[in-house]
C-alpha cells in the first residue's frame, strides 16, 4: 500500500493536468442522450469527465455512473462523480466532486481513503481558501460569465477576481460557468490550470468538433507559452 504522501504527491499531478474539464447535464444533450457527446468529446481528446446529474435517485445514478465509467476507461479518461463518495467508490471512480453544500473535503477524504481525487465548487476566495485548508485537490471557481447552467448561483465572477484566487491557493483551479473556446486563453492567462465546460459541449450539435476546438484553444495557449519560457 503506498503512503499518504504519495498519494498526494499523485493526485497533485492528476488534478494538474486535467485539461478541458466536462460536466455533465444530460437535460442539454440533444437527441440520443448523455453517453454520445460524452463520447464525442473523448474522441477529441478531452480526459475528464465530472457526472453531475444532480436529481437521479440513487439506483439510476449508479446504473448512469457504471456505463460512464465503462466508457471513460475506453479513452483513459479520468472520472469523477458529483457529491456521491459512495457512488465513486461503487463504480471504481477516479474522483468526488464537492458542491458547497456537500460534505466538506476532509470528511470525504476520511470516507474515502487517500486514493480518489477530490475537487470543490467555489464562487470566490473564501470558499476556495476553505476547500484547499479541507484538503481539496482542485477547484472549480465560476460562475466566471452569465450561464444558464449556473442560474441562481452568486453573480458571475469575472476573470479579475479568478485571477486572484489563482494567485492565491496552491492548487488547481479550472474555470467554469459561461466559458467558450474563445475565452480558453484568457481563462489561462489568469492562472487557470484549464477550464470546466458544460453546455459549449454537451449541448452543442458537434460535440466532437467543440471539443475539439477546446483541446485546440488550450494546446495553443501552452504552446505559445512554452515558446515565450526561457530555457
Amino acid at each position: 500500500m503506498g503512503s499518504p504522501g504519495r498519494y498526494k504527491d499523485l493526485r497533485a499531478e492528476i488534478a494538474r493536468n486535467l485539461g478541458v474539464y466536462l460536466v455533465t447535464d444530460r437535460r442539454l444533450a440533444p437527441g440520443a442522450g448523455l453517453l454520445r457527446p460524452v463520447e464525442e468529446a473523448l474522441k477529441s481528446g478531452v480526459r475528464a469527465v465530472q457526472l453531475r446529474e444532480k436529481d437521479l435517485d440513487g439506483r439510476s445514478l449508479v446504473t448512469l455512473a457504471r456505463d460512464m465509467r465503462s466508457l471513460s476507461a475506453d479513452y483513459g479518461a479520468r472520472l469523477f462523480i458529483n457529491d456521491r463518495v459512495d457512488v465513486a467508490m461503487s463504480v471504481g471512480a477516479d474522483g468526488v466532486h464537492l458542491g458547497q453544500k456537500s460534505m466538506p473535503a476532509r470528511d470525504a477524504r476520511g470516507a474515502a481513503g487517500e486514493g480518489l481525487l477530490i475537487g470543490v465548487s467555489a464562487h470566490g476566495l473564501k470558499e476556495a481558501l476553505l476547500a484547499r485548508e479541507d484538503g481539496a485537490d482542485f477547484i472549480t471557481l465560476g460562475p466566471v460569465f452569465h450561464t444558464p447552467a449556473k442560474a441562481g448561483y452568486a453573480e458571475p465572477v469575472g476573470p479579475a477576481k479568478l485571477h486572484t484566487v489563482c494567485a492565491s491557493v496552491d492548487i488547481p483551479v479550472y474555470a467554469i460557468g459561461g466559458i467558450k473556446d474563445i475565452h480558453v486563453g484568457r481563462m489561462m492567462e489568469a492562472g487557470a490550470a484549464g477550464v470546466a465546460v458544460i453546455s459549449a459541449i454537451i449541448a452543442s450539435d458537434d460535440a466532437r468538433g467543440s471539443a475539439a476546438e477546446f483541446m485546440r484553444q488550450l494546446k495553443a495557449y501552452k504552446g505559445r507559452r512554452s515558446y515565450h519560457d526561457p530555457a
